[in-house]
C-alpha cells in the first residue's frame, strides 16, 4: 500500500515531467501510450517545465542576454539543464530554439559545443551541456558528438576527470566533484559508444567504485544531502543515479552508497530535498559570506526538509535498477 500511495503521488497530474518520467523510466510505459501522451503533451504549458518556458524571453534567453552562464543560476544554462531533467524534448519549439542558441553560444574547437567564446572547453559545462543535449533529443547532431570526443580525450588517463581542464589534453587530476562527464555517457546511447568512449567510461566508473562513490579527503557533509537542481554540483544520489544507469549497480563498492540512500527514505516511503544550491561548505561557504552580492540566485522548485517528487523518482529509478 505504501509503494502504491507513493506511485500515485508521483503520478499526480500537478507536474507532467514526473508523471511522464514515472510512466516511461519507473514503470516502463510506451512513448505510445495515450496516458504517456498525455503527460508529455502537458510538460511545456503546465508544472515545473510550464513555468521555466513561462520565463523564457521570445528570442529565447533567460534573466540576460549576453551570458549564458551568469548569473548562476537563473541564466540560460541553468534553466535548459533543468528543463532537461523535466521531460522537455526538441519537439517543443521554444526548446529547440533555445538549445539552437545554446550551441551557438558555446562553440567547442572541433566544431562541437561546450566551449567559452575563444573555443576552450570545461569539463562541468561540456559534459552537463552534451547530457542535456542528448535528452533533448541531439544525439546524433555531429556538434553533441564533438562533445563526447573530447570528454573521451581530456580524460585522465587512469580514469576520471577534473573541473579544472580548460585545454585539449587529459585532465591534469581527477576528483569526484567532476562527475558531468560520466553522468552524459549515461544518458548516450550504447550503440553510439566507441571502443575508446567504452574504455574511458570504465576507467571513469572504477575511479568512482574505488573511492565507494564518497571517499575523498575529509567528509564533506554536503556530499550526503540530496539536491535538485544539481546544477555542477555533487552529492552521493548524482553518483547513484550515474553509475547504476551505466551498469554498476550490483557492484559491492556500492554498497554503502545505497545504504545511504535507503536510510534516508522516509516511514512514508518518501525522500526529501534535502537543501537547495549552493549548499557549500568551506572556504567557499567563507567566500560567500565575504562577497555576499556574488552568490548565486537559487533556481528551486520544491521546498527543502520536505517530500520531494524529484528526489524520490531519482531514488526509486536507482532502487529500480539494483533490486530487479
Amino acid at each position: 500500500m505504501k509503494e502504491k500511495k507513493v506511485l500515485d503521488w508521483l503520478l499526480e497530474e500537478d507536474q507532467p515531467s514526473i508523471r511522464y518520467r514515472t510512466l516511461t523510466e519507473l514503470l516502463g510505459r510506451p512513448e505510445t501510450d495515450p496516458e504517456v501522451r498525455e503527460a508529455r503533451g502537458e510538460i511545456p504549458v503546465r508544472g515545473w517545465a510550464g513555468d521555466i518556458l513561462a520565463r523564457r524571453d521570445p528570442a529565447g534567453w533567460w534573466f540576460r542576454e549576453k551570458n549564458f552562464y551568469s548569473p548562476k543560476y537563473v541564466s540560460t544554462n541553468w534553466n535548459l539543464l533543468a528543463l532537461s531533467d523535466l521531460g522537455a524534448t526538441r519537439r517543443i519549439p521554444e526548446v529547440r530554439a533555445s538549445c539552437e542558441l545554446w550551441m551557438e553560444r558555446s562553440p567547442l574547437k572541433g566544431g562541437g559545443v561546450g566551449g567559452n567564446s575563444n573555443g576552450n572547453g570545461h569539463l562541468c559545462y561540456t559534459g552537463n551541456m552534451a547530457r542535456a543535449l542528448t535528452r533533448f533529443g541531439y544525439g546524433d547532431d555531429p556538434r553533441v558528438r564533438k562533445a563526447f570526443e573530447w570528454l573521451v580525450s581530456t580524460s585522465h588517463p587512469k580514469g576520471g576527470w577534473t573541473c579544472w581542464n580548460y585545454g585539449d589534453g587529459p585532465a591534469p587530476g581527477r576528483n569526484l566533484d567532476s562527475w558531468e562527464a560520466l553522468s552524459a555517457f549515461a544518458v548516450y546511447p550504447r550503440t553510439k559508444w566507441t571502443a575508446a568512449m567504452t574504455d574511458c567510461i570504465d576507467r571513469g566508473a572504477q575511479y568512482y567504485l574505488e573511492h565507494e562513490l564518497h571517499r575523498q579527503g575529509a567528509r564533506y557533509e554536503p556530499w550526503y544531502r540530496f539536491h535538485w537542481p544539481v546544477h555542477y554540483y555533487y552529492d552521493l544520489l548524482v553518483g547513484l543515479e550515474t553509475l547504476t544507469a551505466l551498469g554498476y549497480g550490483n557492484d559491492p563498492r556500492m554498497r554503502f552508497a545505497l545504504e545511504h540512500l535507503r536510510k534516508k527514505r522516509r516511514p512514508d516511503g518518501r525522500w526529501n530535498l534535502d537543501a537547495v544550491h549552493p549548499d557549500v561548505e568551506g572556504s567557499t561557504a567563507r567566500w560567500f559570506l565575504e562577497h555576499p552580492k556574488d552568490r548565486p540566485i537559487p533556481l528551486s522548485f520544491e521546498l527543502p526538509a520536505q517530500p520531494s517528487k524529484m528526489i524520490t523518482l531519482r531514488a526509486l529509478l536507482v532502487l529500480s535498477r539494483v533490486e530487479t
